[in-house]
């Protein structure tokens, strides 16, 4: 049977920006854990963990330069799932997407002939780079032309200017509020303190997964590594429930490293992860005619979570019945 939703929690506050009520939030938490019996979390038998990705301010409130469509819902559809299982989720795990002004897939970091910044949502190809189609000023021709190659061979995106967003210090690299006031809730009703990851302030590459940036290494420089404590207390937990922004980009790039290392170290562990579905959306393909199948991000979304299905990970809805056989 789901908890009852906190009196404090507004579902259609879920979409604004306001300073979290911590004191407002404690409170009641403490009250919670008296009159509902809540154990401390470390005293879980089956140890679950609720993991959002990227549930920030920049992706999930309208207004905001990489609002994703569908973000309110799902942030919302998250936090009933959250408040309604809170005795039985042991571990909240926050990524923050965290950013400056000059990265490489920021308009500061590349001119034109004309020295003009690129637009946002302009891919910069190997060949653009190559033929001085654009060139970086704030790194050599010469590593920024070896990024956008690895990229492409990856295979998996090319590079792609996106509009500033969760700067580090702004107010769009914060917590939904909401969401945060959740963790507030959880940590103490069940005297469990949150664990947040923050990934992507290297200049010079992307980090669309929470466990590892696109390209690691550029020059002989090590410019990122997989992130192997994040992936050890996730495969802590018994189940890990996956949801948060957006799923064409981080929540699927996520998936894939988590997949990916799950097979080279213990394949039965794909098991444990859940994938909350119905509280994640995919960025919209840009208005282009033609649409290059590399930029049809809700199709790629798609075709990655039914791949990562078949490979063994759950497909779930908030909606489902957290049966953990207790």
């Amino acid at each position: 049977m789901s908890l009852a939703l906190p009196s404090f929690y507004d579902p259609d506050a879920v979409g604004s920006v306001y300073i979290e009520r911590a004191a407002v939030v404690a409170a009641e938490a403490v009250e919670a854990r008296g009159r509902l019996g809540l154990r401390p979390a470390a005293e879980d038998r089956v140890r679950v963990a609720a993991f959002g990705i990227d549930c920030q301010v920049g992706f999930c409130v309208p207004g905001a330069s990489l609002f994703v469509p569908g973000a309110v819902e799902d942030s919302a559809r998250a936090l009933s799932w959250i408040y309604g299982n809170l005795d039985r989720i042991t571990s909240l795990i926050f990524s923050l997407d965290t950013h400056a002004v000059h990265q490489i897939f920021h308009p500061a970091f590349w001119v034109d002939a004309e020295g003009r910044h690129p637009a946002p949502l302009t891919t910069i190809s190997a060949q653009d780079v190559r033929g001085g189609r654009f060139k970086p000023v704030e790194a050599s021709v010469e590593v920024c032309l070896e990024y956008c190659q690895r990229l492409e061979d990856s295979g998996r995106y090319v590079l792609t200017i996106w509009p500033w967003h969760t700067l580090l210090g702004g107010v769009s690299h914060a917590l939904v509020p909401a969401m945060m006031e959740a963790s507030i809730y959880h940590g103490v009703a069940r005297r469990q303190p949150t664990r947040f990851e923050l990934k992507g302030a290297h200049p010079l590459t992307e980090n669309y997964s929470v466990l590892s940036p696109e390209v690691t290494e550029l020059g002989g420089q090590r410019v990122g590594a997989f992130n192997e404590g994040l992936f050890e207390a996730l495969m802590s937990h018994d189940r890990v429930y996956v949801f948060g922004q957006a799923s064409s980009h981080c929540v699927l790039s996520t998936l894939r490293d988590l997949h990916d290392r799950i097979l080279s170290t213990d394949p039965a562990l794909v098991d444990r992860v859940y994938v909350l579905q119905d509280a994640m959306s995919p960025v919209p393909a840009p208005p282009l005619d033609p649409l290059p199948p590399s930029l049809d991000f809700p199709a790629l979304a798609a075709r990655g979570l039914e791949a990562l299905a078949e490979a063994g990970f759950h497909l779930v809805k908030t909606t489902d019945p957290l049966d953990l056989g207790r």
